[in-house]
């Protein structure tokens, strides 16, 4: 029987999802958002969740945080491998007590922790990408430093996993959150969705050594979470309705594409399908 659990590429068939209810009240402003209507925000989250059921995820859903108003992108406090889970250290002072939330789902969904991050490392799942199912990317960013990702490395060559690391471009500074996942995005294993001016060259370098192309957006698309999009399944993905070029383009490729309404739920956070979705189980 195939464990309920193991996540080693962005692509592979979207099995098993975790996300989380958002939460209706809180400093949305302190956290970086723009104000939502918070019975929109439920219900978009609602039909977010519906579309990745009726696309085959079987979705698994954690309660609200109160007053957490970023808890709602449950992908960034906890990273998966094959093996289980590692829940992280967040910087964002925030989201400091989301890793712990993680962990309580964890534990109720029976999936193993692998073990968690040092005090002094800090890290936020957005900033890992699974270039293949050998090495995984870590942007070293205002929100992930090379402390957090040593111990994730010391983790994942348990598994054979070697974990190569890319700086970051400060772009508009600490407060506002760059990850690596902002700029990129894949959505078959040999054509990813990148945003090319935060793109690290070595990046870039490293996926044409695979043979990796990549469908190159403008800044209206990046503003739009054109970069932002969640593979279900090789060349079928979920994304927000607010970039139709990238819509198109991936449309031109072949790309089967799913859109929802996330004025309130994924644009007024800067938190698109991946930021919104914990995969447990890919394969």
């Amino acid at each position: 029987m195939t464990a309920p659990f193991g996540v080693t590429s962005m692509t592979a068939p979207l099995r098993r999802v975790l996300v989380r209810r958002p939460a209706t009240s809180g400093d949305w402003r302190g956290a970086g958002w723009r104000v939502p209507d918070p019975e929109a925000l439920v219900r978009q989250h609602e039909a977010f969740c519906a579309l990745l059921t009726q696309l085959g995820a079987d979705v698994e859903v954690a309660d609200a945080l109160p007053g957490q108003v970023d808890s709602v992108y449950m992908h960034d406090p906890l990273l998966m491998t094959a093996r289980g889970a590692i829940p992280l250290r967040m910087r964002k002072p925030a989201r400091a007590r989301e890793p712990a939330h993680a962990r309580e789902e964890l534990e109720r969904l029976g999936v193993p922790v692998l073990g968690e991050l040092p005090e002094g490392a800090y890290g936020d799942a957005g900033d890992r990408f699974w270039i293949d199912d050998r090495t995984m990317a870590i942007g070293l960013s205002y929100r992930t430093n090379r402390a957090a990702a040593d111990a994730v490395a010391a983790l994942a060559a348990l598994e054979g996993v070697t974990v190569e690391t890319f700086d970051m471009a400060h772009d508009r500074g600490p407060d506002h959150v760059l990850h690596l996942q902002s700029f990129v995005s894949a959505v078959t294993e040999r054509l990813c969705v990148i945003y090319e001016p935060l793109a690290p060259v070595r990046l870039l370098e490293a996926l044409r050594e695979r043979d990796i192309g990549w469908i190159a957006i403008d800044r209206e698309s990046y503003d739009g979470l054109g970069c932002n999009v969640l593979a279900v399944r090789p060349g079928v993905v979920v994304m927000v309705d607010a970039a139709p070029a990238v819509h198109r383009a991936l449309e031109r490729h072949g790309v089967e594409v799913h859109t929802y309404d996330g004025s309130e739920l994924s644009l007024k956070g800067d938190g698109g399908p991946t930021c919104l979705t914990a995969p447990l189980l890919r394969g």
